[in-house]
């Protein structure tokens, strides 16, 4: 048997290490593979990064891929390097402390970055962004010793890291531009529900508010926050979570077409073919998703090809929404909100506080919004993503799955 070919990987997150976790099931000794990561740790959850902020679990507990996973598989894991070159010509990798990689195939997997605000005072000492375990130590290191947390962002990473504050004792408030937290999640009513049931919890919002500066102490940490309006609240914390933006500054660099992410196909390449790209880096037909789940379905095509097997196609991704904080229920997907040749099917019990709405065009269920029983979430999911023509299930689908007999 000939010398294996080269596989390198630029990033060691979950759409990296799920794309080699599948083509090591298909192809297990075509490569060898040598996987570079940012971060000092192996593979973790991500997902789970917010029940690590309430305290309801630890770093360890949301490690995917061990040290031994690695060493098991002839995994070279190349930790705390960034990658800052590719030679595409010379087919070689080049890391900021010199390291060399060559590859005869290469896995991009870059991930995205979180948008900060461009105002004054962004890069104040006590103002964090929350997308990695650094960003999470260093919120829980904060609460320990300040009081006031401001979060930016009413977003579902935003209204994750409010709760774990307020889990571990400070006083929090939420800003938000918007009207209405989760409104790109959530329709009006179930907006509302959400609200009320955290200001019980003890946060406070303030919505429709444009950010000004962040303003910084005689200590040179943060302070306080100005809106547009002139109106200034404290804040010993501030943590930005108004989105993320691709990767692109790698792939960039060595000449790659990049329009808002890495360009890939259907087949998960760039335009040059030996160059692949997966997970929150990528853009598909004109589609950037900036969350995890399309990963694992582009993880099995990119690995399909990988291995040489060359039958797979990613075609895009149904997405949907769910918000990590214990004890409240929430769900969407698709086009929830409805429109023109859309009708809508609503129940709502204030009392138990439950809301659910389903979105149906033709004979098809097209989006699904439900807040307090989010049972069948997963099932509307499954008819949403697959097309499925509900015209005999139309009076069953509002009970569930059970009742549909499914």
């Amino acid at each position: 048997m000939g010398a294996k070919q080269k596989l390198v990987v630029v990033g060691n997150g979950m759409a990296g290490i799920r794309t080699v976790e599948e083509l090591l099931a298909l192809a297990p000794d075509l490569y060898d593979i040598t996987v570079f990561g940012a971060e000092p740790h192996t593979n973790y959850n991500r997902i789970l990064l917010s029940p690590v902020l309430t305290g309801e679990r630890t770093l360890q507990d949301i490690v995917l891929n061990d040290e031994d996973w690695y060493a098991r598989h002839g995994i070279r894991l190349l930790r705390n390097r960034k990658v800052t070159h590719v030679d595409r010509l010379r087919r070689i990798v080049y890391a900021d402390d010199g390291t060399e990689a060559p590859y005869d195939r290469l896995l991009l997997a870059t991930g995205s970055n979180p948008f900060i605000l461009p105002v004054p005072g962004a890069d104040l000492d006590g103002v964090v962004a929350f997308r990695d375990i650094g960003d999470v130590n260093r919120m829980i290191e904060a609460s320990s010793r300040y009081r006031h947390a401001v979060v930016i962002g009413g977003g579902l990473l935003g209204l994750e890291a409010a709760n774990g504050l307020a889990a571990r004792g400070m006083e929090v408030s939420v800003v938000h531009l918007g009207e209405a937290l989760l409104d790109r999640q959530l329709d009006g009513a179930a907006s509302a529900m959400l609200r009320h049931s955290l200001e019980a919890r003890g946060l406070t919002f303030l919505l429709g508010r444009q950010t000004q500066a962040i303003l910084a102490g005689d200590d040179g940490r943060v302070r306080a926050l100005r809106f547009a309006d002139g109106q200034e609240i404290a804040a010993d914390l501030v943590v930005m979570a108004v989105g993320v933006r691709p990767n692109t500054e790698l792939a960039a660099r060595c000449g790659l077409h990049v329009d808002r992410g890495v360009v890939v196909t259907d087949t998960l390449q760039t335009y040059d073919p030996r160059i692949y790209a997966v997970g929150e880096c990528v853009s598909h037909r004109g589609t950037a998703y900036g969350l995890v789940a399309p990963l694992f379905e582009q993880a099995k095509v990119a690995a399909n090809h990988l291995a040489l097997q060359g039958i797979g196609r990613y075609e895009g991704s149904v997405v949907s929404a769910k918000l990590k904080v214990t004890g409240i229920d929430l769900f969407s997907a698709g086009d929830f909100a409805g429109g023109a040749e859309t009708e809508s099917i609503t129940v709502a019990d204030a009392l138990d506080g439950v809301y659910k709405k389903l979105v149906i065009r033709g004979d098809k269920l097209v989006g699904a919004c439900l807040y307090g029983d989010t049972a069948d979430g997963a099932w509307y999911m499954r008819l949403i993503r697959d097309g499925q023509d509900i015209g005999g299930l139309r009076d069953q689908l509002m009970a569930g799955e059970s009742a549909a007999g499914g």
